[in-house]
């Protein structure tokens, strides 16, 4: 039986790219003041049953999300400098975009696995036993996400993406209620969303926790090596929370579950002025107009 698709989205420079299950629609603000949306194919091989399945298609969807993510990062970055006037900005590369994401994954692994873990280690004289030390590692990984998060959220160029975050919200929310999409439908409705992707990292630093707790702890690199191998797993099992606690939202026995997530979402998104919402609107009456009502 078809349903509805559920549109989801990320900020990119100076605009915001809306994203269906076939193409994706990216909207930037030009130099000239312009609206400029353009409409992407997705490579179709993460909509293949299998990719679907539990678990898996949580791996599938942080693999997806970070190609598409980078190539529209990418995209904007060229057209709101306003280079690549008058024709098709040039996309990465295959060589390019792994090269791309490999760093960020590898700089990823190095602060939030790295770090903690190697933190932890030395302070197994006075943290001992398995449990508490993958507890500490937990904590400290914990805090190391929130520092960077704070860091991050206070550089000027990051906030004004970060009002491009919630605009991107805004515009999803007002689809969501059936509402006309004009800013004035938009301006009203909260930029904290449940199905953001602030709250699924939260939730995988949280899901690692309690998944890496039980891992023995020696040698060092095997302590390191088991996190970064158990991480499909991890991502699986915070997506899937992901998604139950989106369909459980008014449900109080479980709305337990976003909260933290919204309250995280307080530094990654900033309120959006209507320049803003015009744009994230764009986006999404771009991809909506391609056709991927129902899936």
């Amino acid at each position: 039986m078809d349903r509805p698709v559920q549109y989801g989205g990320q900020a990119v420079i100076e605009g915001v790219m809306m994203r269906g299950p076939r193409e994706s629609a990216i909207a930037v603000r030009l130099p000239n003041g312009e609206i400029e949306v353009t409409c992407l194919k997705i490579h179709p091989w993460a909509t293949k049953p299998i990719w679907k399945l539990p678990l898996i298609r949580g791996v599938v969807a942080l693999i997806d999300s970070l190609v598409v993510g980078t190539r529209a990062l990418t995209f904007s970055a060229n057209r709101s400098m306003g280079e690549e006037d008058g024709g098709e900005s040039e996309e990465l590369g295959f060589w390019e975009l792994a090269l791309t994401i490999g760093l960020a994954f590898g700089l990823g692994l190095l602060l939030f696995v790295g770090l903690p873990t190697g933190v932890a280690h030395l302070f197994q004289g006075k943290v001992t036993g398995t449990f508490w030390q993958n507890i500490l590692e937990g904590a400290i990984r914990l805090a190391v996400f929130f520092i960077y998060i704070v860091i991050i959220s206070r550089l000027k160029d990051i906030q004004r993406v970060f009002q491009y975050h919630g605009a991107e919200h805004k515009a999803i929310f007002t689809y969501e209620a059936g509402k006309d999409l004009t800013v004035e439908n938009a301006r009203s409705f909260s930029r904290l969303h449940p199905r953001c992707g602030t709250s699924f990292l939260l939730i995988v630093v949280v899901v690692s926790i309690f998944v890496f707790a039980f891992v023995g702890l020696h040698p060092l690199w095997w302590r390191i090596l088991s996190r970064v191998l158990l991480m499909p797993v991890v991502a699986g099992l915070a997506y899937e929370i992901l998604k139950f606690s989106a369909r459980h939202l008014e449900s109080p026995q479980f709305r337990w579950l976003i909260l933290p997530g919204l309250m995280l979402q307080k530094l990654t998104t900033r309120e959006p002025d209507d320049s803003q919402l015009e744009v994230a609107l764009a986006a999404l009456k771009g991809v909506l107009d391609s056709g991927q009502e129902l899936t």
